[in-house]
């Protein structure tokens, strides 16, 4: 392959970001206005303020609920993955998960991992971290059913990966998962909103995800889904006014939580993060889904088969239902990854690293051009 000389990429057509902060065109501009339209109702001296609020949350949980599937009365707002998985854990019944195993993989985002740490004396079950094999970019989908046995109360599945992309087989998984009577989550971070996705198929327990990657939103808009049967067997440790029914019904002695998902839910919800999601969230409405999957899964095999012709190592399954939308090459060293991030960078070309893995993740405002220069920079920096 003849590389072209290397140009400078003076728009968005070199962003490869979207496995950290998705983009699309106009956003500055949408989350400008929507954020302007908050600021006037907030700080206006009537009382619409509350109603124009909790319907700009109301109608980011309906995007979300579209997204993946979900049923009425089954998704929330946290802040982050973390605290999600925090909220549905502490909220199981009281011993449910004593003297069980937590099962993860040890490629799952490490933050999960250092919730589920920290939470197993109190809880009272054994955190079984599934290991890579030896020099292995990710968890096998053999290893992580292999290591689930009877005695696994919960397993949290990483439906893609962030160091490597690899995709999950998530039909397999959770019908041995349902076999051994698990409770089952996904964490879908990685790949909602570019990959087709439904909490009932196959059927899981819960749900996890930000509004960043893919959905191109912002930090602090994370979704919490609860299958309603498990749902009402959870009892949350965090509770208040907004965890009953009637967020009115102040009297102190005759608490009750909500029949649904609100029960997730605690004191006076916070807002700003849907509210500056949900020009993302209705931009991404408005796309054909599968075309922005399509020019992905086109720019993702011509970084695959330029990382061939240059010799780099790739850390990311090769065929395409196995792997989510990136692609992670494995350099040198650290020090090599670091100097590629800052060579590309002078190119109006954006990456980053994760160690020695470089991460390229193409998405809607990426273009061929964009990627020839890309392909092009590598062949000058990364051998």
């Amino acid at each position: 392959m003849t590389y072209p000389e290397t140009t400078m990429i003076s728009d968005a057509s070199g962003y490869f970001l979207y496995h950290s902060i998705g983009q699309y065109p106009g956003k500055a501009q949408a989350m400008a206005q929507a954020m302007a339209k908050f600021a006037q109702v907030w700080g206006a001296p009537d009382d619409a303020q509350w109603g124009y609020a909790l319907g700009t949350r109301a109608r980011f949980v309906e995007r979300w609920r579209a997204i993946i599937g979900a049923p009425e009365g089954t998704v929330t707002t946290c802040e982050n993955v973390t605290q999600g998985l925090h909220m549905l854990v502490t909220a199981l019944p009281q011993g449910f998960l004593r003297g069980r195993r937590v099962l993860v993989a040890g490629d799952c985002f490490p933050s999960n991992h250092f919730l589920l740490t920290g939470l197993q004396d109190r809880l009272g079950f054994t955190l079984d971290t599934v290991p890579l094999r030896q020099g292995a970019p990710w968890v096998e989908d053999e290893d992580f059913a292999a290591a689930w046995g009877l005695d696994v109360g919960l397993a949290l599945i990483t439906w893609v990966s962030s160091t490597s992309s690899h995709r999950a087989d998530l039909g397999a998984l959770v019908a041995h998962g349902r076999a051994m009577g698990s409770l089952i989550g996904v964490d879908i971070t990685q790949a909602a909103g570019l990959l087709p996705f439904s909490v009932a198929d196959p059927a899981v327990d819960f749900t996890l995800s930000t509004s960043l990657k893919w959905m191109c939103g912002t930090p602090g808009a994370g979704i919490l889904q609860v299958a309603p049967d498990l749902t009402a067997e959870c009892r949350p440790e965090l509770r208040g006014w907004f965890s009953q029914d009637n967020p009115f019904s102040w009297d102190l002695d005759k608490f009750a939580y909500a029949p649904d998902i609100r029960r997730f839910d605690n004191g006076t919800p916070g807002v700003m993060a849907a509210a500056a999601s949900l020009p993302a969230l209705d931009w991404h409405a408005g796309q054909d889904i599968a075309a922005m999957a399509a020019h992905n899964r086109a720019l993702t095999a011509r970084l695959i088969a330029a990382a061939d012709d240059i010799g780099l190592a790739l850390a990311t399954p090769r065929p395409e239902a196995q792997r989510g939308g990136s692609v992670m090459l494995r350099l040198a060293d650290v020090g090599r990854a670091q100097a590629v991030l800052a060579g590309l960078r002078t190119r109006g070309l954006h990456a980053d690293a994760r160690g020695a893995v470089l991460r390229l993740s193409p998405g809607t405002v990426t273009t061929e051009d964009g990627t020839t220069a890309l392909i092009a920079a590598l062949e000058d920096l990364a051998r």
